[in-house]
């Protein structure tokens, strides 16, 4: 399963206005895993950046002059996503810009809804958080994930951030540090089981206290809520 967690960053609010794209960041998960395979790009956007704008993700006209246009780029954008769902935080914004482009760059070309799957995470925030705001900056701090670093806006740096986000707010846990069991330190061959040696002490069981269990409960019932009743977990434990 192949996902593109998706942001952009523009000249202003507004397509129709003739507002435009200047910067696109993707980070890529691969079965629910991080790969480092980004795509990030600075966008010339042949206007000016509303003041605004500027003021939010920080990003001049001056610093844009030499930087490709969408046209240039689109053929490599379109390569890297194509056929992945994409995760986007307030769909109709980013994707509202990216068909903009698109028809910018050519008139047949396809909306960007039918090459991918589109994921509003927005939408799935205000599901599970019903009444509560469900900024970025917000879902940070509900799930404890660091944005330290956003002092302001910037594409990459905040696909990155819903990387994290989504993959709390879709199930948690997303991994177990199993990677480096039975491997040889020399080559990475399988080396078998490692076996404990029978003069070791006891081990120690260290069983939940009542608190554990409750915020257990809570992880599972948000878990089951986010797969629409799918958590064994819980029909097990339970």
């Amino acid at each position: 399963m192949r996902q593109i967690v998706l942001d952009t960053e523009t000249t202003g609010l507004e397509p129709s206005e003739g507002h435009r794209i200047v910067e696109i960041g993707c980070v890529e998960l691969v079965d629910r895993r991080l790969t480092r395979n980004n795509f990030h790009q600075y966008l010339q956007p042949d206007r000016e950046i509303d003041q605004g704008a500027v003021q939010v993700h920080g990003i001049t006209n001056e610093f844009l002059r030499d930087k490709p246009r969408f046209g240039d780029i689109a053929e490599n954008f379109l390569g890297y996503v194509g056929g992945a769902e994409l995760i986007i935080h307030n769909a109709p914004f980013d994707v509202g810009f990216l068909n903009h482009e698109l028809d910018l760059w050519r008139k047949d070309a396809q909306p960007i809804g039918e090459l991918c799957r589109i994921t509003d995470t927005l939408v799935m925030a205000r599901s599970l958080h019903p009444g509560q705001r469900n900024s970025l900056d917000a879902l940070c701090k509900r799930y404890e994930v660091d944005n330290s670093q956003r002092d302001l806006h910037g594409a990459l740096l905040d696909a990155e951030i819903l990387a994290d986000l989504y993959l709390a707010m879709s199930g948690g846990q997303v991994s177990l540090s199993l990677g480096t069991y039975g491997r040889s330190e020399t080559d990475g061959a399988c080396a078998g089981p490692h076996r404990l040696s029978a003069q070791r002490p006891p081990l120690v069981v260290v069983r939940a206290g009542a608190e554990e269990l409750a915020a257990h409960r809570t992880r599972l019932a948000a878990i089951n809520e986010a797969s629409t009743g799918g958590c064994l977990w819980l029909k097990i434990w339970s």
